[in-house]
């Protein structure tokens, strides 16, 4: 018998926003989603902090440790994860390196490139049209 899940799933997201482009990740083929397109992040474990999950997920996913800046919104996956997203940056002069079993490759593209690109997550789209909208600022940098 299953027993239904009495808590919600929750992940995270990071965004970086450098030089008016967007770092984004192609999902590999041994994840949900495989080939896809969208910000680095995932899922939050037990006891994990927002914060503490997107450093684990952006280590784990690239390799770096990122400078965690603001929350910048919150959203619900058609599927029912409750997403987080925060920007971030990554440390200058550190080469990304990427583990192979989460991420295929990664690129810089400006706002319009990701939005129309087909194999972009919807969830990623519903971040980029709440940004259009001016719902929050990619205006932090760090100290």
């Amino acid at each position: 018998m299953n027993t239904p899940r009495t808590t919600r799933r929750r992940g995270v997201v990071g965004v970086v926003w450098r030089d008016e482009q967007f770092l984004v990740i192609r999902r590999s083929q041994f994840v949900a989603a495989p080939g896809a397109y969208c910000f680095p992040g995932g899922g939050m474990e037990a006891g994990e902090s927002e914060a503490e999950a997107l450093a684990r997920e952006i280590q784990e996913e690239l390799g770096v440790a990122a400078i965690l800046g603001p929350r910048l919104w919150a959203s619900q996956t058609p599927w029912g994860v409750d997403l987080v997203w925060m920007q971030i940056e990554l440390p200058a002069g550190v080469p990304l390196q990427l583990d192979p079993r989460e991420v295929e490759s990664y690129q810089w593209l400006g706002a319009e490139a990701l939005y129309s690109h087909p194999e972009l997550l919807a969830s990623n789209r519903d971040f980029l049209d709440a940004w259009k909208q001016q719902v929050f600022h990619l205006d932090w940098r760090p100290a």
